[in-house]
């Protein structure tokens, strides 16, 4: 069969072929210049950045209520005696946690999410395994922090 009938390989058609034959095809980094220009901030595939960020750090907040929420009564069978002013900053921790999630759109509520994993260190005073989960989590949003850096730049 011949390319008039429409049959053959792509790469036997007019402008067939795969993309790195064809003229100004391949990838940046093929194309005249390098890619991206020199003083351009690269950019991180996402479609709003900021708002993927934001959703990182609110669910990141929404997962540490959570837990500690959660975390009450394990604690309570097994690791002891976890009094009543333990169990009241557990809950001011996560109620703070998922308010300050709902104002992630705020720049300074970054500040406070980090300030809450110092306040639950803190609470490690109150009861051990509140130390525990605050190490666990000021990783957790430390890693946060550092995608914000990345993806923010």
């Amino acid at each position: 069969m011949s390319p008039a009938d429409g049959s053959g390989s792509p790469a036997d058609q007019p402008g067939g072929g795969s993309p790195a034959e064809q003229p100004g095809g391949g990838s940046p980094a093929e194309q005249p210049g390098g890619g991206s220009p020199v003083g351009q901030r690269r950019r991180s595939g996402l479609r709003d950045p900021e708002r993927a960020v934001r959703g990182l750090g609110a669910g990141t907040l929404s997962l540490e209520a959570l837990v500690l929420l959660l975390a009450i009564q394990p604690i309570r069978v097994v690791g002891g005696d976890l009094s009543g002013a333990a169990i009241g900053a557990v809950v001011a921790l996560a109620v703070a946690a998922v308010v300050v999630a709902g104002m992630m759109r705020r720049s300074w509520a970054w500040h406070v999410g980090t300030v809450l994993q110092g306040l639950l260190m803190l609470a490690g005073l109150l009861h051990w395994s509140l130390l525990a989960l605050g190490i666990i989590f000021a990783l957790v949003w430390a890693y946060a922090l550092h995608v914000r850096r990345v993806i923010l730049g």
